[in-house]
């Protein structure tokens, strides 16, 4: 039977998406009205009549009439319709605190945005500044809203994670001093989705003084050892406890997934790897090389004749795929060059947003020629920084690149991206990206199927296809680095490797602190066994310049 809560929240959401489709406002109000009233209600609704239902203040007898309805089937005939016209994601947008239906009612029709995921994204691409009623306050206040609804979902982002848990390594780490700490599980494996923080003490006193340690709450005694929330966000914690001299064996096992586990076994039967200090000994036990975290999601790493030597973030030479204020970029072109100069960087790379994205105030080609005349005097001023310029040009429909030959050829280098009618099948989608790859002015395919981890699935494409037209055509493919996208997916970098196919690590950063998830970037692009040989942006500028001339 519904609680008296689960009603009101009924009618509530009826108000919303009411409003959201511009119906009677006399009708939301009454609904609004009962939803306030119904929470205040302390007798269950499902102990009184229709006549005591109807004499609660703000209810009446047409509003008594579907709280029966609800009772009786759990359903509401009036919401349901409403329901079957609005997309999902709209209505989950609509069940934010602090988000009303004017502003989801905005975002969905200008921007297209149906899910609170892409309307994360859409915030962190200063795409809400230039609609009514938003500016640089509200969208700030709005990313920490959305930010805390996709949380409490019980799936994270790996980068909305990765730095409590480095946080919580070092806190352990700091009360501990004698113990041995280290992330594990898929943390450590640096999976795009993962479901909390999760951290292996190796320490010989007990677990149950875990339950007091001061930055966490919540906590729970669990036979492995502790579960618990961080105490300033609330976000999910497991803390695996062992005795130091086993330390490196249950490192091994809390490391790897299950697949990667059963294939180790299987190889090795009978292998005994129990209560080991070091993870190495684990493989030296075995003979075979050190297995890299990231490399233990699948078992294809256990086959490989020799290890590769992995990508590190010190190998990225520059910053390629950026946004400024000429399009949807919080920061100036100068701002963001003596940003990546600062960093230690060699070389930005510009690429702003071209025409056909309104939306993000792409470039007309007037605007075009006024960037690059001040990237040639910035150049002239950062020497030997180097800026290059370049453009994230949309794939149209037809897979044409944005703006004419006789502009295109003035680009250094083009990002060639999908960002509009993104409701493909197959086929279609796959073609789209093949005329683009095929275009002699593309450099880089950016996120190839424009996923959005945790809110869009991105449109299907025949990958074999679209990797094998990038190395015929000497196509880089962006690993987008941006922790909501990921994309190429990691699963994938074997094969484009296998190609010849080089692979560029491109923050998509639309300000300068966005360049920080060039590191997310390399977590993923481990994981597929990128090294740095194999990687576009770890030349130097005259490399760099050398791989994408014409």
């Amino acid at each position: 039977m519904l609680s008296n809560k689960e009603i009101a929240k009924a009618f509530q959401l009826l108000g919303n998406i009411m409003e959201l489709h511009g119906e009677n406002p006399f009708k939301i109000r009454s609904y609004s009205n009962a939803y306030v009233s119904l929470r205040k209600t302390e007798r269950p609704l499902s102990e009184m009549s229709d006549a005591e239902i109807a004499a609660i203040k703000g209810v009446g007898d047409n509003i008594a009439a579907k709280i029966r309805e609800l009772l009786n089937t759990g359903q509401m005939a009036a919401l349901e319709k409403y329901k079957a016209t609005t997309p999902e994601g709209v209505q989950d947008m609509l069940t934010i605190k602090g988000f009303g239906p004017k502003k989801v009612l905005a975002v969905w029709k200008e921007l297209g945005v149906e899910t609170a995921g892409e309307l994360l994204y859409a915030v962190n691409e200063n795409r809400l500044i230039e609609l009514k009623g938003f500016g640089a306050k509200s969208q700030e206040e709005l990313k920490k809203l959305l930010e805390y609804f996709l949380r409490s979902k019980d799936k994270f982002h790996y980068g909305s994670l990765y730095p409590t848990a480095r946080k919580l390594v070092q806190q352990l780490s700091a009360q501990f001093p004698e113990a041995k700490v280290s992330l594990c599980g898929a943390m450590r494996r640096c999976e795009d989705i993962v479901e909390r923080v999760e951290i292996l003490l190796g320490w010989d006193g007990e677990k149950e003084a875990l339950l007091q340690l001061p930055f966490l709450q919540e906590t729970a005694l669990q036979e492995y050892g502790i579960s618990g929330k961080t105490a300033e966000e609330a976000l999910p914690v497991s803390i695996f406890h062992c005795p130091a001299s086993a330390f490196g064996s249950k490192l091994f096992r809390f490391t790897g997934s299950a697949e990667f586990l059963e294939a180790f076994v299987a190889r090795f039967p009978g292998l005994d790897f129990k209560d080991l200090p070091e993870e190495r000994l684990v493989f030296e036990k075995a003979g075979i090389e050190f297995i890299e975290p990231e490399l233990r999601s699948e078992a294809w790493s256990l086959s490989m004749p020799r290890q590769p030597k992995l990508i590190e973030a010190f190998d990225i030479k520059g910053v390629i795929h950026t946004h400024t204020t000429y399009s949807d970029g919080q920061h100036t072109l100068r701002e963001m060059a003596l940003h990546a100069k600062a960093l230690g960087y060699d070389y930005i790379g510009i690429t702003d947003h071209s025409k056909a994205a309104f939306y993000a105030n792409g470039l007309q080609p007037e605007r075009v020629l006024q960037q690059m005349a001040e990237i040639d005097q910035l150049n002239l001023e950062l020497a030997p920084f180097r800026i290059f310029k370049g453009i994230e040009s949309d794939i149209l429909n037809d897979g044409a690149l944005d703006y004419e030959e006789g502009l295109l050829k003035q680009f250094d280098f083009i990002i060639a991206s999908v960002h509009s009618n993104l409701r493909m099948d197959e086929e279609k989608a796959t073609r789209r990206l093949l005329a683009a790859i095929e275009n002699p002015y593309t450099t880089i395919l950016g996120h190839p199927t424009g996923r959005l981890l945790l809110s869009r699935p991105g449109y299907p494409i025949d990958h074999k296809k679209v990797i094998d037209a990038c190395a015929a055509n000497r196509v880089a493919i962006e690993i987008n680095a941006s922790p909501y996208r990921l994309d190429l997916d990691w699963r994938w970098i074997p094969y484009a490797l296998e190609k010849g196919v080089l692979l560029s690590i491109n923050p998509d950063a639309h300000s300068k602190e966005g360049m920080g998830d060039i590191l997310y970037g390399v977590f993923a692009a481990r994981k597929g066994g990128l090294t740095a040989e194999c990687c576009l942006n770890t030349r130097d500028a005259a490399g760099f310049q050398a791989l994408t001339a014409r």
